[in-house]
């Protein structure tokens, strides 16, 4: 397992949750992706993200330097049924 750093400091919405999206697409199962931001909104984009993707949102720390998200690689996606 491995521990990878993205800091997302100064980006505004929606390419931290894109960023992140690729992030994690380069992972491997069990990996830890951390991602730092600063946009305030990214505190709900992430967390629908990690929903989408089936991965794990392990922490989320809100403090004065931004939002710092703790994101584990699960490798089961989520998804989205639709009806024809």
């Amino acid at each position: 397992m491995t521990l990878t750093k993205l800091d997302l400091t100064g980006l505004k919405c929606p390419l931290p949750a894109l960023k992140t999206r690729k992030a994690l697409a380069r992972l491997s199962v069990g990996d830890y992706l951390e991602v730092t931001c600063t946009d305030p909104l990214a505190a709900i984009d992430i967390p629908v993200l990690i929903q989408q993707t089936g991965d794990r949102l392990e922490a989320t720390e809100k403090g004065d330097k931004g939002i710092v998200f703790l994101i584990r690689k699960s490798g089961t996606p989520t998804t989205l049924e639709t009806s024809n």
